[in-house]
């Protein structure tokens, strides 16, 4: 019986299995679980902040839309309904893009 715990005395632990991912051209060894979360997002998503390793941000769409303002040449409309432009004239009205 004693032979029996001997031999499991020198058995050897097998070493935890390592995980890397490439963030900004360098391989960095990660945690399972944060390797998971890269290969969701992907790993080109993810950058360095300091030594942490954080999800890149998003980039914000850039609202456009159009305005009414006063113009060089614009329009004029029918009893101010911007529906119905009549004619265009000089200092008129006309429908401007502004960028937020």
């Amino acid at each position: 019986m004693s032979e029996i715990f001997k031999a499991l005395a020198n058995l050897t632990k097998k070493p935890d299995k390592k995980h890397f991912a490439m963030v900004e051209g360098k391989e960095v060894e990660v945690s399972l679980d944060k390797k998971l979360e890269m290969m969701r997002h992907g790993e080109e998503n993810y950058m360095f902040k300091g030594e942490d390793i954080v999800l890149r941000p998003r980039p914000r769409p850039k609202t456009q839309y159009s305005v009414l303002r006063k113009a060089e040449k614009g329009y004029v409309f029918q009893d101010g309904d911007i529906h119905w432009p009549i004619d265009t004239v000089e200092g008129g009205e006309a429908w401007l893009i502004e960028h937020e």
